[in-house]
Protein backbone atom coordinates (compact mmCIF):
# COMPACT_ATOMS: atom_id res chain seq x y z
CA UNK A 1 0.00 0.00 0.00
CA UNK A 2 1.24 2.96 -0.96
CA UNK A 3 1.88 5.91 1.42
CA UNK A 4 0.61 9.77 1.28
CA UNK A 5 2.33 12.78 0.00
CA UNK A 6 1.58 16.04 2.79
CA UNK A 7 2.23 19.53 1.92
CA UNK A 8 2.18 21.54 5.08
CA UNK A 9 2.28 25.53 5.22
CA UNK A 10 4.65 27.02 7.79
CA UNK A 11 4.20 30.59 9.65
CA UNK A 12 5.24 33.22 7.31
CA UNK A 13 6.45 35.40 10.79
CA UNK A 14 4.42 34.69 13.68
CA UNK A 15 5.38 31.33 14.61
CA UNK A 16 1.93 31.08 16.52
CA UNK A 17 0.12 30.89 13.29
CA UNK A 18 1.37 27.22 12.94
CA UNK A 19 -1.79 25.16 11.52
CA UNK A 20 -2.58 23.07 14.60
CA UNK A 21 -2.45 20.16 12.36
CA UNK A 22 1.21 21.19 11.36
CA UNK A 23 2.98 20.11 14.91
CA UNK A 24 0.83 16.65 14.39
CA UNK A 25 2.18 15.95 11.22
CA UNK A 26 5.55 16.92 12.40
CA UNK A 27 5.22 14.51 15.14
CA UNK A 28 4.25 11.72 12.94
CA UNK A 29 5.53 11.63 9.62
CA UNK A 30 8.22 8.57 8.39
CA UNK A 31 10.04 11.73 6.42
CA UNK A 32 10.47 15.22 7.19
CA UNK A 33 11.69 16.92 3.64
CA UNK A 34 12.40 20.36 4.65
CA UNK A 35 13.81 23.55 2.53
CA UNK A 36 16.09 24.57 5.56
CA UNK A 37 16.67 21.69 8.19
CA UNK A 38 17.82 24.31 10.36
CA UNK A 39 14.73 26.30 10.13
CA UNK A 40 13.15 23.40 10.39
CA UNK A 41 14.83 22.81 13.92
CA UNK A 42 13.70 25.99 15.11
CA UNK A 43 10.02 25.75 14.30
CA UNK A 44 9.47 22.33 16.21
CA UNK A 45 11.57 23.74 19.11
CA UNK A 46 9.15 27.06 19.00
CA UNK A 47 6.07 24.54 18.77
CA UNK A 48 7.69 22.25 21.48
CA UNK A 49 7.76 19.09 19.86
CA UNK A 50 9.80 16.08 18.24
CA UNK A 51 10.09 14.54 14.96
CA UNK A 52 10.14 11.07 15.36
CA UNK A 53 10.57 10.31 11.22
CA UNK A 54 13.94 10.96 9.25
CA UNK A 55 14.45 14.81 8.22
CA UNK A 56 16.22 14.89 4.62
CA UNK A 57 17.03 18.53 3.04
CA UNK A 58 14.77 19.38 0.43
CA UNK A 59 15.78 22.98 -1.36
CA UNK A 60 16.07 24.02 -5.04
CA UNK A 61 19.68 22.88 -4.97
CA UNK A 62 18.89 19.52 -4.61
CA UNK A 63 15.05 19.27 -5.44
CA UNK A 64 15.85 17.29 -9.38
CA UNK A 65 18.13 14.49 -7.14
CA UNK A 66 15.76 13.85 -3.91
CA UNK A 67 13.01 13.63 -5.70
CA UNK A 68 13.42 10.52 -6.58
CA UNK A 69 14.02 9.48 -3.05
CA UNK A 70 11.55 10.82 -1.92
CA UNK A 71 8.67 9.10 -4.07
CA UNK A 72 10.33 5.58 -3.69
CA UNK A 73 9.43 6.01 0.55
CA UNK A 74 6.16 6.90 -1.23
CA UNK A 75 5.78 4.16 -2.99
CA UNK A 76 6.92 1.89 -0.25
CA UNK A 77 3.74 3.02 2.57
CA UNK A 78 5.97 5.92 3.72
CA UNK A 79 3.69 8.83 4.76
CA UNK A 80 5.89 11.95 3.64
CA UNK A 81 5.76 15.70 4.86
CA UNK A 82 7.06 18.68 2.75
CA UNK A 83 7.54 21.77 4.57
CA UNK A 84 9.65 24.87 3.44
CA UNK A 85 10.63 28.24 4.90
CA UNK A 86 7.79 30.09 4.92
CA UNK A 87 4.00 29.48 3.38
CA UNK A 88 2.92 26.43 1.29
CA UNK A 89 4.99 24.55 -0.97
CA UNK A 90 5.27 25.08 -4.67
CA UNK A 91 4.24 28.21 -4.60
CA UNK A 92 7.53 29.88 -5.03
CA UNK A 93 8.94 27.42 -3.34
CA UNK A 94 10.25 23.85 -3.59
CA UNK A 95 7.12 21.17 -3.96
CA UNK A 96 5.87 20.98 -7.79
CA UNK A 97 8.28 18.87 -8.98
CA UNK A 98 7.38 15.79 -6.01
CA UNK A 99 3.94 16.70 -6.13
CA UNK A 100 3.68 16.25 -9.95
CA UNK A 101 6.22 12.86 -9.63
CA UNK A 102 3.40 11.71 -6.61
CA UNK A 103 0.64 12.28 -8.89
CA UNK A 104 2.16 10.39 -11.78
CA UNK A 105 2.44 7.27 -9.33
CA UNK A 106 -1.31 7.55 -8.08
CA UNK A 107 0.28 8.33 -5.09
CA UNK A 108 -2.29 10.32 -2.50
CA UNK A 109 -1.28 14.40 -2.24
CA UNK A 110 -3.36 16.17 0.70
CA UNK A 111 -2.01 19.86 2.14
CA UNK A 112 -2.36 21.36 5.87
CA UNK A 113 -3.62 24.49 4.76
CA UNK A 114 -0.99 27.44 6.49
CA UNK A 115 -0.38 31.04 6.26
CA UNK A 116 0.35 32.29 2.75
CA UNK A 117 2.23 36.00 2.19
CA UNK A 118 -0.32 35.62 -1.30
CA UNK A 119 -3.26 36.39 0.61
CA UNK A 120 -2.43 38.22 3.52
CA UNK A 121 -1.11 41.05 1.02
CA UNK A 122 -4.15 41.14 -0.63
CA UNK A 123 -6.10 41.34 2.29
CA UNK A 124 -3.84 44.62 3.77
CA UNK A 125 -3.55 46.11 -0.09
CA UNK A 126 -6.57 48.28 -0.03
CA UNK A 127 -6.84 47.17 -3.61
CA UNK A 128 -9.64 45.33 -5.83
CA UNK A 129 -9.55 41.35 -4.29
CA UNK A 130 -11.99 39.51 -6.27
CA UNK A 131 -9.66 38.93 -9.31
CA UNK A 132 -5.93 38.51 -8.82
CA UNK A 133 -2.87 36.58 -10.27
CA UNK A 134 0.57 35.81 -8.73
CA UNK A 135 3.03 36.80 -10.55
CA UNK A 136 6.15 35.31 -8.52
CA UNK A 137 9.40 36.73 -8.51
CA UNK A 138 10.28 39.43 -12.10
CA UNK A 139 13.82 38.48 -13.43
CA UNK A 140 16.78 39.89 -12.21
CA UNK A 141 18.01 41.79 -15.32
CA UNK A 142 16.21 45.05 -16.48
CA UNK A 143 15.74 44.37 -19.58
CA UNK A 144 14.12 40.79 -19.06
CA UNK A 145 12.12 42.69 -15.76
CA UNK A 146 10.51 45.14 -18.32
CA UNK A 147 9.58 42.94 -21.04
CA UNK A 148 8.03 40.39 -18.04
CA UNK A 149 6.37 43.86 -16.77
CA UNK A 150 5.27 44.74 -20.56
CA UNK A 151 3.49 41.58 -20.78
CA UNK A 152 0.89 42.01 -18.13
CA UNK A 153 0.86 45.96 -18.33
CA UNK A 154 -2.52 45.18 -19.83
CA UNK A 155 -3.75 42.54 -16.96
CA UNK A 156 -7.00 43.56 -15.22
CA UNK A 157 -7.01 41.85 -12.18
CA UNK A 158 -4.95 42.98 -8.91
CA UNK A 159 -1.51 41.36 -9.58
CA UNK A 160 1.03 40.47 -6.51
CA UNK A 161 4.31 39.96 -7.06
CA UNK A 162 7.10 38.72 -4.67
CA UNK A 163 10.66 41.04 -4.48
CA UNK A 164 14.19 40.70 -2.68
CA UNK A 165 14.36 43.73 -0.56
CA UNK A 166 17.40 45.27 -2.49
CA UNK A 167 15.96 45.13 -6.25
CA UNK A 168 12.66 46.34 -5.04
CA UNK A 169 13.38 49.86 -6.04
CA UNK A 170 14.87 49.25 -9.54
CA UNK A 171 11.34 47.03 -9.54
CA UNK A 172 8.94 49.21 -8.56
CA UNK A 173 11.00 52.22 -10.86
CA UNK A 174 10.25 49.95 -13.38
CA UNK A 175 6.07 49.21 -12.88
CA UNK A 176 6.02 52.85 -12.54
CA UNK A 177 7.59 53.18 -16.25
CA UNK A 178 5.74 50.35 -17.66
CA UNK A 179 2.41 50.66 -15.61
CA UNK A 180 2.34 54.25 -14.85
CA UNK A 181 3.37 56.27 -12.17
CA UNK A 182 -0.39 56.63 -10.80
CA UNK A 183 -0.80 53.39 -10.37
CA UNK A 184 -1.77 51.95 -7.38
CA UNK A 185 0.77 49.82 -5.58
CA UNK A 186 0.76 48.39 -1.40
CA UNK A 187 4.51 47.45 -0.65
CA UNK A 188 4.14 44.44 2.02
CA UNK A 189 6.85 44.03 4.29
CA UNK A 190 7.80 41.68 7.06
CA UNK A 191 3.84 40.40 7.04
CA UNK A 192 2.67 39.11 10.89
CA UNK A 193 6.86 39.93 12.24
CA UNK A 194 7.63 42.73 14.76
CA UNK A 195 8.33 45.35 12.18
CA UNK A 196 5.55 44.67 9.83
CA UNK A 197 4.71 47.63 7.29
CA UNK A 198 2.08 48.01 4.29
CA UNK A 199 2.90 50.92 2.60
CA UNK A 200 0.32 51.93 0.17
CA UNK A 201 0.52 54.67 -2.55
CA UNK A 202 0.82 55.45 -6.70
CA UNK A 203 3.99 53.54 -7.79
CA UNK A 204 5.68 56.73 -8.48
CA UNK A 205 5.73 57.39 -4.95
CA UNK A 206 6.42 53.68 -4.00
CA UNK A 207 9.39 53.65 -6.10
CA UNK A 208 11.18 57.42 -4.40
CA UNK A 209 10.50 55.38 -0.82
CA UNK A 210 12.03 52.66 -1.73
CA UNK A 211 14.80 54.25 -3.00
CA UNK A 212 15.80 54.76 0.72
CA UNK A 213 16.56 51.22 1.37
CA UNK A 214 13.99 48.16 2.38
CA UNK A 215 14.57 45.23 4.46
CA UNK A 216 12.85 42.30 5.20
CA UNK A 217 10.65 39.83 3.01
CA UNK A 218 8.71 41.83 0.11
CA UNK A 219 5.01 41.23 -1.32
CA UNK A 220 4.54 43.46 -3.86
CA UNK A 221 0.66 44.04 -5.01
CA UNK A 222 -0.45 46.10 -7.96
CA UNK A 223 -3.87 47.52 -9.02
CA UNK A 224 -4.89 46.14 -12.64
CA UNK A 225 -5.13 47.85 -15.64
CA UNK A 226 -8.43 50.14 -16.19
CA UNK A 227 -11.06 49.83 -19.19
CA UNK A 228 -10.25 53.48 -19.67
CA UNK A 229 -6.43 52.66 -19.38
CA UNK A 230 -5.59 53.71 -23.00
CA UNK A 231 -8.40 56.56 -23.62
CA UNK A 232 -7.39 59.98 -24.16
CA UNK A 233 -3.36 59.43 -24.12
CA UNK A 234 -1.69 62.24 -24.70
CA UNK A 235 1.61 62.63 -27.32
CA UNK A 236 3.66 62.45 -24.13
CA UNK A 237 2.61 58.86 -22.56
CA UNK A 238 2.30 57.53 -26.16
CA UNK A 239 5.87 58.28 -26.78
CA UNK A 240 6.91 56.81 -23.35
CA UNK A 241 5.10 53.46 -23.99
CA UNK A 242 7.42 53.28 -27.35
CA UNK A 243 10.69 54.35 -25.47
CA UNK A 244 9.60 51.54 -22.84
CA UNK A 245 9.46 48.88 -25.52
CA UNK A 246 12.93 50.36 -27.04
CA UNK A 247 14.50 50.10 -23.77
CA UNK A 248 13.54 46.68 -23.49
CA UNK A 249 14.84 45.77 -27.08
CA UNK A 250 11.98 45.94 -28.97
CA UNK A 251 12.84 47.99 -32.50
CA UNK A 252 10.96 51.09 -32.97
CA UNK A 253 8.95 50.27 -35.68
CA UNK A 254 7.48 46.95 -33.47
CA UNK A 255 7.10 49.18 -30.53
CA UNK A 256 5.01 51.96 -32.91
CA UNK A 257 2.85 49.51 -33.92
CA UNK A 258 2.32 48.05 -30.43
CA UNK A 259 1.65 50.65 -28.84
CA UNK A 260 -0.79 51.81 -31.69
CA UNK A 261 -2.71 48.81 -31.08
CA UNK A 262 -3.09 49.05 -27.39
CA UNK A 263 -4.44 53.19 -27.77
CA UNK A 264 -6.61 51.98 -30.89
CA UNK A 265 -4.72 53.99 -32.67
CA UNK A 266 -3.35 54.60 -36.23
CA UNK A 267 0.11 53.52 -36.34
CA UNK A 268 0.74 57.17 -38.01
CA UNK A 269 -0.20 58.60 -35.37
CA UNK A 270 2.10 57.06 -33.18
CA UNK A 271 4.72 57.43 -35.12
CA UNK A 272 4.61 61.13 -35.56
CA UNK A 273 4.21 61.88 -31.55
CA UNK A 274 7.48 60.49 -31.68
CA UNK A 275 9.26 62.39 -34.51
CA UNK A 276 8.24 65.20 -32.91
CA UNK A 277 9.50 64.44 -29.34
CA UNK A 278 12.79 63.51 -31.24
CA UNK A 279 13.04 66.52 -32.80
CA UNK A 280 12.07 68.57 -29.76
CA UNK A 281 15.01 66.73 -28.06
CA UNK A 282 17.53 67.61 -30.52
CA UNK A 283 16.60 71.12 -31.08
CA UNK A 284 15.62 72.39 -27.69
CA UNK A 285 19.53 72.26 -26.22
CA UNK A 286 20.51 74.17 -29.29
CA UNK A 287 17.86 77.13 -28.86
CA UNK A 288 20.09 80.07 -29.39
CA UNK A 289 22.86 78.93 -30.88
CA UNK A 290 24.45 78.81 -34.17
CA UNK A 291 24.36 75.02 -35.94
CA UNK A 292 26.49 72.13 -34.38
Amino acid sequence: MTGTLVLAGTPIGDVADAPPRLAAELETADVVAAEDTRRLRRLTQALGIHTTGRVVSYFEGNESARTPELVEALVNGARVLLVTDAGMPSVSDPGYRLVAAAVEKDIKVTAVPGPSAVLTALALSALPVDRFCFEGFLPRKAGERLGKLREVADERRTMVFFEAPHRLDDTLAAMAEVFGADRRAAVCRELTKTYEEVKRGPLGELASWAAEGVRGEITVVVEGATDSGNEGLDAEELVRRVQVREEAGERRKEAIAAVAAEAGLPKREVFDAVVAAKNAARNGPAEGKGPA
